[in-house]
């Protein structure tokens, strides 16, 4: 039985991945009016005059809203609303189990941003942070920005989430090859979520960054480009490079692969600096397989995929992101919690080597390590 058929009948036989469990058990009449009326009036009266007396007496201060439209659902594309809702609930359930952290899928059925953004506006009194997820650029950038003064977090993790961990990956990498990271000239493949957060997290970091669309190389003076895609040209290619993949990876150290399988060739490997390193991360079929990345020169290779070593998977970072964020309460996460999320993750492995630059997903000591250094930055 293949993963996909053994998948259906999984979900078929638990029909949701969730549930709800109650901390409060009612055996009797006190229980009852304490939980319920007439005892609940009092914590509502108290949360009404204070807010913030809602992270003491009610779920708020550790649960997180796993929202989507459902218009960039895995590398499946726009599916709606109801079809994402068994990636939401997955990402639920990788919450609890990393960090203890309740969370719950929310599949809002609108694509339109404010539409979205009035929506999660309106639900997020319940919350103590809102997790973005699977929501396609540019929309996502545009609701991502417009919640920030929510007073609570609010993260799209296919953006920063795929960007801390890339980045971890990367300083490990550097290591293995023995780089200075600030020497680096990378070139990502896919300029949209994933691709532009992951370049405005590592640019201020390496020597350059060249971004790659399907119409080639982002540079300031090409035409048509939205206004996200136009500030990453702006933070990248400090020469204003023109032309195409094959192009932006001569001479490069890093291809990082955000983009579509088989993009890349063994032959533009070649054409890299020495001992080049390649994260080729669409799924499921990567921009090249890591045994041609290997044929073809790359000193260190990873994917998405569990099956090959050095799997870049988000798991490693969400969790440990919200539980700090939720343990320090604070309003949103910023640029230096991220960075310390990064540190932390890099530092969970002591001596990297080309087939071991990030530990490995089920550890669940890098929510614990991660958690603690991002509740530490916040403050």
């Amino acid at each position: 039985m293949d993963i996909y058929s053994a998948s259906i009948k999984y979900h078929k036989k638990l029909k949701g991945k969730l549930q709800v469990v109650p901390k409060a058990k009612i055996k009797t009449h006190a229980d009852l009016s304490l939980a319920y009326t007439p005892g609940v009036a009092q914590p509502c009266r108290e949360i009404a005059a204070d807010h913030q007396k809602a992270y003491d007496y009610t779920i708020k201060g550790n649960m997180v809203a796993v929202v989507t439209d459902g218009s960039a659902v895995l590398g499946l594309g726009n599916l709606g609303a109801l079809a994402a809702l068994p990636v939401m609930e997955g990402k639920a359930v990788l919450f609890k189990e990393f960090a203890d952290v309740d969370a719950f899928p929310i599949c809002i059925d609108t694509q339109e941003p404010r539409e979205l953004t009035r929506c999660i506006r309106d639900i997020a009194p319940v919350f103590g942070g809102i997790n973005l997820e699977d929501i396609a650029a540019p929309r996502c950038f545009i609701v991502e920005n417009a919640l920030q003064d929510l007073g609570i977090p609010v993260f799209h993790d296919d953006q920063h989430g795929t960007a801390v961990v890339l980045y971890a990956a990367l300083i490990n990498a550097a290591k293995v090859v023995r780089k200075e990271v600030r020497t680096l000239k990378v070139v990502i493949s896919g300029a949209g979520a994933a691709g532009t957060a992951v370049a405005k997290m590592i640019a201020p970091h390496v020597r350059d960054v060249l971004v790659i669309d399907r119409g080639g190389i982002l540079h300031d003076g090409r035409e048509a480009l939205n206004e996200f895609k136009m500030e990453l040209a702006r933070l990248t290619n400090k020469d204003q490079q023109d032309g195409q993949l094959s192009d932006a990876i001569e001479g490069a150290d890093v291809f990082i692969g955000l983009s579509v399988g088989g993009v890349l060739k063994p032959q533009m490997i070649k054409t890299m600096a020495k001992n080049p390193i390649v994260f080729a991360l669409a799924n499921p079929v990567p921009e090249i397989f890591p045994r041609d990345s290997m044929r073809a020169g790359a000193a260190v290779v990873a994917t998405g995929r569990s099956d090959f070593p050095n799997q870049v998977n988000n798991v490693l970072v969400f969790p440990g992101i919200f539980r700090g964020a939720l343990d320090a309460r604070a309003p949103r996460i910023t640029q230096e919690m991220k960075l310390a999320a990064v540190h932390a993750l890099a530092s969970m492995v002591k001596t990297p080597t080309k087939d071991k630059i990030l530990p490995d997903p089920l550890d669940k000591k890098v929510a614990q390590a991660i958690a603690a250094a991002v509740k530490k930055a916040a403050k």
